[in-house]
């Protein structure tokens, strides 16, 4: 986006209609708040600069899409301002958004922990928010990329590359950073900034992380091993999946604790939770002496793993000549490893970007800016990171419904 020069904008003999909105951004949340508008009468333009909607549902679940999650409390997510997601959670709720997934016949399937996804394709939930849209009467007008953006007597102008466009109400529906490849940038902050709110902070989130040269000489190796684990900052900690990768390590548990990583923070990694593996090799020293240490730990971890370990920490032999130091010093490998990640993948393969336009200064009923009356900022934008399994897109169906219900045709305003 460009400065807001006057050059950029339309002259007044130029100029069409005020919409009541105009929505930037087709995705998500930017899809929902549209529709929601429309239904009420509403006319609503919606804005991308892609040449598709909605590419990040494409992407999502493995190209299933995991498009809630039944259990979505504001415990699942992350802001400076924590109770500020309550309302518009509770205000749509995911059988609210289900309803409308059963209305159009798309089936779908629970996996763990309350997350739903499609039977056949994401595709199905682009195509059922783009019904719902042109049914309402919502226009959606792609490859459009926004030059800049003003206010000027309470109507909000927009300057594309394909003419210019003024509404009653401005929604910003653009994302955040995570994806470059599909168009992700910092946009909506900019926006933001330009009428004066504040920006917390942004970084990668639910994202993998990424080792040392000499870290990755042991565990390169691993590449594609997963295990069941629990990784620990602090208080926070996640029982899930863990992968081995060519960098370092991903999986469900490294991206739900990414969230809550910074630089030169450990990370406790429990690559078998529930085993008693010092219990184990102390039963082996007695019952198999003369069995190796890592086919004793292989029976606890996968043989690679336990092979890996045991290299890694210079143990071997009969696990007959290991004193209880030694076995201590695995258990401590298994049960307590200290992870020191030298960063993250970052905003590359990010699945959502933490921080973003303060909410201190957005109700939490309507999205709307306090003090900047009309202009909206729904979804990802939002200083409001959900965790993994479905709670982002239900968020983004919250916030872009409670934007949708509180903006205003113009023969009622």
């Amino acid at each position: 986006m460009t400065s807001s020069s006057p050059d950029s904008f339309a002259s007044p003999s130029q100029r069409h209609e005020p919409w009541d909105a105009v929505v930037i951004g087709a995705g998500a949340a930017g899809l929902m708040t549209a529709l929601t508008a429309a239904r009420r009468g509403c006319r609503v333009l919606v804005l991308d600069h892609a040449s598709k909607p909605a590419e990040k549902i494409r992407i999502s679940g493995g190209g299933r899409c995991n498009f809630t999650n039944l259990g979505t409390t504001e415990k699942h997510f992350l802001s400076q301002n924590p109770r500020f997601c309550i309302s518009a959670l509770r205000a749509f709720k995911p059988q609210d958004f289900l309803s409308m997934v059963d209305a159009h016949g798309i089936a779908w399937h629970e996996k763990a922990l309350g997350q739903l996804f499609c039977d056949d394709s994401a595709q199905q939930i682009i195509d059922m928010l783009l019904d719902e849209l042109k049914k309402a009467g919502g226009v959606l007008r792609l490859t459009t990329e926004i030059k800049a953006v003003r206010k000027v007597e309470g109507l909000f102008e927009i300057a594309t590359s394909r003419g210019s466009e003024s509404a009653h109400a401005l929604v910003i529906a653009s994302g955040g950073k995570s994806i470059p490849k599909i168009g992700a940038s910092g946009f909506g902050y900019d926006i933001a900034r330009q009428f004066g709110l504040e920006i917390q902070p942004t970084r990668p989130a639910l994202v993998p992380f990424t080792f040392s040269e000499v870290d990755k000489q042991w565990s390169v190796p691993l590449s594609g091993l997963s295990v069941d684990a629990e990784v620990r900052i602090g208080k926070v900690a996640f029982r899930e999946g863990l992968l081995f990768t060519h960098r370092g390590l991903s999986g469900p548990s490294i991206l739900q604790i990414s969230s809550h990583w910074a630089e030169g923070t450990p990370v406790t990694v429990n690559l078998a939770p529930g085993a008693d593996t010092l219990a184990a090799l102390k039963d082996a020293r007695s019952t198999h002496p003369k069995q190796d240490v890592s086919t004793v730990l292989s029976t606890i971890l996968p043989k690679r793993l336990a092979k890996a370990l045991c290299e890694r920490e210079k143990i071997s032999g009969n696990i007959a000549q290991l004193g209880d130091k030694a076995l201590r010093r695995i258990d401590d490998c298994v049960h307590r490893w200290q992870v020191s990640p030298i960063g993250t993948e970052g905003y590359r393969t990010a699945e959502v970007t933490l921080g973003g336009v303060d909410t201190r200064a957005i109700s939490q009923k309507t999205m709307e800016a306090r003090d900047v009356p009309g202009l909206y900022f729904v979804g990802e934008v939002l200083d409001v990171t959900g965790q993994l399994g479905g709670y982002n897109f239900q968020w983004a169906w919250a916030s872009g419904h409670a934007a949708g219900k509180a903006i205003k045709a113009a023969d009622k305003l």
